[in-house]
């Protein structure tokens, strides 16, 4: 029998809100339990039952270790020049001409913080780029890639006057494939997701931008991610609260942690945590999430803000460690905002009245002004583009409450020479799936044939519309929206190729017509040389995917057409995992899932398809054959009625993505890692280099946590090599992974095998090169429950090498603790 998720956000909420200034209460309530509520204190082993969170207080004061001492001294003196008024709006957001805005303080010559969309352009900006996807980006497995768009992405956002970028996103992580949100984030493995935050990270701040790690955590769902409401004056009366994402420890850890510690560790500026609850109680008011888990087991400097609307108390979420609530001067109704905040003012009066303590609120002030000045905002820094308030639908002007004052030209042009970079990363981002008879790439076809409605131009404006028939999808819907500046369709990057060859080029876009007429009715009765197909799949945010299929009937477009078609060519373009049934058609010879590629979606398909880049890119999950194969199914159908009956158990526990389907030896279409190249490479000989660490100890030694936690766990404890070759014919990249196999005295539920490294590099035809992977201890450790610390286990550990999570080539074993 399952514990029950605890209810700390009901008492908390209804003694703390709507006025905490009100309230006579001094500790704060987060697990009231049956008969009486506890306090656990943080140097206290603290054992976190599946479906409960315990209470951690009191919140840890940032001491800006691993390099933000002089920012943090800094900031220290800027607070001591705040009024207590002062104090409380630096933590309350306003509306304002950005998503989210801190008030300016023009007697300390602060102009405020402006704090900008999205994971995939700056969302509220003309002149701007869209570059890939989350989901693109984390598909070319290219560590440079992901720092180079990071970088880009916010030197167009600092242009404009953005000082937080509210990305990059490792929640979702991808437990389900029908998560609206997952193509905003990037794969479906936390090794993988980790590389992914720290690369991008860290470009954003080498940019002088701060970034945002979101969602925090176990967002792994939006249906019901927000409390049903009454429709009350206030709007704070619950119906049904917001989901409980319900984990148990050590899946916390080994899952969804994991990539929010490479994110410290990359010492990102500030977390944001997620709309859903935490095994019971909501994440912006759970203590043991924020205080213990975070700004203690991870070390982190920064401040945390809430979601949009994941404000539910006042002093409650304070004390249980969050900092800034956003957007702050609305609060969350349904899905519609309204005025009111539970900080603000309430927060003056809870200062002045001694209910938030002066050590609080002046560690929350420290904690969001230090990565203000480490990033150096405070000097020459570009005033915000007064054109972004005009195209803010959150709070536009006619809302906002303070005389925002703009100075510097307005529709700036940010965009650099980035389109050309977005090109090379969307070539680099799109998986060839199915390549027969050699039908790629394309060598001069003299008659070609485009199908599809996912190929043309967008006919009604290519920004936040819901799943538009007619135009290519290289972006989605939600915050991660983004306004284009051009679009490069597939149908005017080949019909701009073809002219150069003198090719014949017939279009059909309409699906419906495709479905209903025999294809040799609609073409020129010369057989086409190729036909190539165009479908997509629409995602959004607040609404999760309810088939895996591609829209607008896809299969039967494919059918319809590869039933005359010799030579089909199918592009995808969707938010990752689609079932493809059509791949077993004869002739469908080749497979290219393009996912959401930017602005430059048609001159990147065409780079790969006439052979000027040679694909290199591989799956980020796993394609199934049937859509009931996956497992660990939303909550999306509660049929009672209960104010806490949303609860989301995830017993599919470590048993996310391909490490489920490897441990039940469910065959897949195409496996986690997957890609083809225009090339074939090889690999041999795995190998240690050095010393074998066989001295460690089981647990790491206990060191000053700095940034991502125990610095031991981050420090190398073994080095494989491998040799990689071409022996195709086709200079091109190779991606060699590592995986590796615990020993059994692991503890049950250990997957067989997990990512642990992966590299990319060039190879010319016939070349040769060597490979090194290096693993860390956290790479060998499991999260063991009892001890609360990671455990390399007793025993044989099996290292696998090759080109996908199927597709091993060489392996080697190692033993690094003789017993426990």
């Amino acid at each position: 029998m399952k514990l029950q998720a605890d209810y700390s956000f009901l008492l908390s909420g209804l003694l703390l809100a709507p006025s905490v200034g009100a309230s006579t209460c001094q500790t704060p309530i987060d697990h009231p339990g049956p008969a009486f509520s506890f306090v656990q204190p943080l140097n206290t082993t603290i054992l976190s039952p599946y479906g409960h969170s315990p209470a951690v207080y009191p919140s840890p004061k940032t001491n800006g270790t691993g390099g933000w001492e002089k920012a943090l001294a800094q900031a220290k003196d800027w607070l001591s020049q705040l009024t207590v008024e002062e104090k409380a709006w630096m933590a309350t957001g306003q509306p304002g001409p950005c998503v989210g805005n801190i008030l300016p303080i023009p007697r300390l010559n602060f102009t405020g913080l402006c704090l900008q969309n999205g994971p995939q352009c700056l969302q509220q900006g003309d002149y701007s780029s869209v570059f890939v996807s989350g989901v693109s980006a984390a598909a070319s497995w290219d560590r440079k890639l992901l720092y180079d768009r990071g970088y880009a992405m916010a030197t167009e956002h600092k242009g404009k006057g953005t000082h937080v970028v509210l990305g990059p996103i490792a929640g979702p992580l991808g437990r389900s494939p029908y998560d609206g949100r997952t193509w905003e984030g990037f794969a479906a493995d936390p090794y993988l997701t980790g590389v992914c935050m720290e690369e991008t990270i860290i470009g954003m701040q080498d940019a002088g931008v701060q970034a945002n790690a979101k969602h925090f955590i176990a967002n792994e769902q939006e249906t019901q991610r927000n409390p049903t409401y009454a429709a009350d004056a206030n709007a704070t009366t619950y119906i049904q609260d917001s989901v409980s994402s319900n984990v148990n420890d050590r899946t916390l850890h080994e899952i969804y942690m994991w990539p929010f510690a490479n994110a410290a560790r990359a010492r990102v500026s500030s977390f944001m945590c997620s709309y859903n609850r935490l095994n019971g109680s909501h994440s912006c008011q759970n203590s043991y999430l924020l205080n213990h888990l975070l700004k203690t087991e991870l070390g982190f400097q920064g401040y945390v803000m809430s979601d949009w609307g994941a404000t539910h108390s006042g002093v409650a979420s304070i004390e249980s460690g969050m900092d800034m609530t956003m957007p702050g001067g609305f609060t969350l109704y349904g899905e519609l905002w309204t005025e009111g905040s539970y900080f603000g003012q309430n927060l003056t009066d809870a200062i002045n009245n001694g209910t938030v303590s002066t050590d609080r609120i002046d560690d929350m002030i420290v904690r969001i002004m230090t990565p203000y000045f480490w990033l150096g905002q405070d000097q020459d820094y570009p005033s915000v583009d007064a054109s972004v308030g005009a195209l803010n639908t959150d709070s536009p002007p006619d809302t906002w409450l303070y005389p925002w004052q703009f100075t510097g030209t307005s529709n700036r042009d940010v965009r650099s020479n980035h389109s050309q970079m977005i090109r090379e990363h969307g070539a680099a981002s799109t998986v060839l799936l199915k390549n027969e008879r050699n039908a790629l790439p394309l060598r001069k076809p003299r008659n070609i044939v485009i199908v599809g409605n996912d190929a043309g131009p967008v006919t009604q404006g290519a920004y936040n519309q819901n799943n538009f028939e007619y135009g290519t999808l290289a972006n989605a819907g939600g915050s991660g929206t983004c306004r284009f500046s051009f679009l490069s369709t597939p149908l005017d990057a080949i019909t701009a190729r073809a002219r150069q060859d003198g090719a014949l080029v017939q279009t059909w876009l309409n699906n419906t017509l495709i479905t209903e007429k025999a294809m040799p009715d609609l073409w020129n009765p010369e057989h086409p040389d190729v036909c190539l197909v165009f479908l997509k799949g629409w995602s959004e945010e607040n609404i999760d995917r309810r088939f895996l299929e591609l829209d607008w009937n896809g299969n039967a477009v494919v059918e319809a057409v590869a039933k005359y078609c010799s030579n089909t060519v199918v592009v995808t373009h969707s938010a990752g995992v689609n079932v493809l049934p059509f791949a077993d058609h004869p002739n469908v010879t080749a497979i290219l899932a393009a996912h959401y590629p930017g602005e430059e979606a048609g001159n990147s398909l065409v780079d790969i398809l006439y052979g000027d880049v040679n694909p290199s890119a591989k799956l980020p999950y796993v394609i199934a054959y049937n859509e009931s194969d996956y497992n660990a199914p939303l909550t999306t159908d509660v049929q009672t009625n209960g104010t806490y009956d949303w609860q989301s158990w995830f017993d599919e526990e470590l048993e996310v993505g391909y490490r489920y389907f490897d441990a039940h030896d469910i065959p897949v279409r195409y496996e986690f890692g997957f890609g083809l190249s225009y090339t074939t490479f090889n690999l041999s000989r795995l190998a240690a280099t050095g010393s074998v660490a066989t001295n460690l100890t089981a647990l790491p030694e206990q060191r000053p946590v700095q940034p991502g936690g125990n610095p031991a766990l981050w420090e190398t404890v073994y080095t494989l090599t491998t040799e990689v070759s071409n022996s195709g014919s086709v200079d091109g990249y190779a991606i060699p992974q590592l995986y590796v196999g615990f020993p059994d005295t692991a503890p049950a539920g250990t997957p067989p095998s997990q990512l642990r490294g992966f590299d990319k590099i060039w190879l010319e035809a016939g070349e040769t090169k060597t490979v090194t992977f290096e693993l860390m201890r956290r790479d060998v450790s499991y999260w063991d429950v009892v001890a609360q610390d990671w455990r390399i286990p007793a025993g044989q550990f099996t290292f696998k090498a090759g080109f996908s999570s199927r597709d091993f080539r060489a392996n080697t074993t190692a033993t690094f603790v003789r017993d426990h």
